[in-house]
């Protein structure tokens, strides 16, 4: 064989050796909140889907979708903030056709069982208080919005600890850091030395759907384009209520 030729051949066998390397593989990026229902879900999506895998990545909804904007590849995108979704959608990072609610989700504040503390007005008597960073997780962000209509901003400043994440504010409240702490009603659930002191009521900030996506190269990933459609199937939805996740 011309030695031309067989190093055609060798290369052609080693690219078709990478493809099947990747054949199947869903980037998935979400938010960490929502990490143990998405290792549920994708698992339960995978035995179904032979030859699919997934590469995860949780982090804070800003910060994965600022990773995404810089060149990080990820084939789905869920946000428990839609306006993360729009950001990324305005700057053409995301397959418009392929854009859906995923779930709701609402605020608590959690802490001790010991805790006497039943409304927002109630946290003024407390020391240290969690919440996600405003500029980059959700859950802080509406915590936020909350404590500002509730009149509360000054006497709550110093008492506020910014997180980065959910996980790391479900931890400072479990592991007695803080006082209490405000979460989604998801985390709170798995909350093992905490309990919900109360639900921050709906008034007192604007409530927007968990929202998935997909971006452009998710768009030309059969698997990703069959995680997307599983994730609205009644199946994932169960799977979600038993998770805390609200359907509307």
């Amino acid at each position: 064989m011309p030695k031309h030729l067989k190093t055609l051949l060798i290369a052609l066998l080693l690219a078709l050796t990478a493809a099947n390397a990747f054949a199947g593989e869903i980037r998935l990026s979400a938010g960490a909140g929502m990490k143990e229902a998405l290792d549920m879900l994708s698992g339960k999506f995978a035995k179904t889907r032979p030859g699919a895998s997934f590469i995860k990545n949780y982090a804070a909804a800003g910060a994965l979708a600022m990773q995404i904007e810089n060149g990080a590849p990820a084939d789905v995108y869920i946000s428990a903030d839609s306006k993360w979704v729009e950001y990324l959608k305005a700057k053409k990072l995301l397959a418009t056709a392929w854009v859906a609610p995923f779930a709701w989700n609402e605020i608590v504040v959690i802490g001790a069982p010991s805790r006497k503390i039943t409304s927002m007005h109630d946290l003024t008597k407390l020391g240290r208080i969690a919440l996600g960073n405003p500029s980059s997780a959700p859950a802080g962000e509406m915590a936020m919005e909350a404590i500002k209509s509730a009149g509360l901003e000054k006497q709550l400043a110093g008492k506020l600890v910014m997180t980065r994440d959910m996980p790391q504010t479900l931890m400072y409240a479990e592991t007695g850091t803080v006082d209490a702490a405000f979460v989604h009603q998801t985390e709170a659930l798995t909350a093992r030395k905490s309990k919900i002191l109360f639900t921050v009521p709906h008034a007192l900030y604007t409530r927007t759907p968990f929202t998935m996506a997909l971006t452009p190269g998710g768009a030309s990933n059969a698997d990703a384009k069959a995680f997307f459609n599983y994730l609205r199937s009644t199946g994932a939805k169960t799977i979600l209520k038993k998770h805390g996740y609200l359907m509307r």
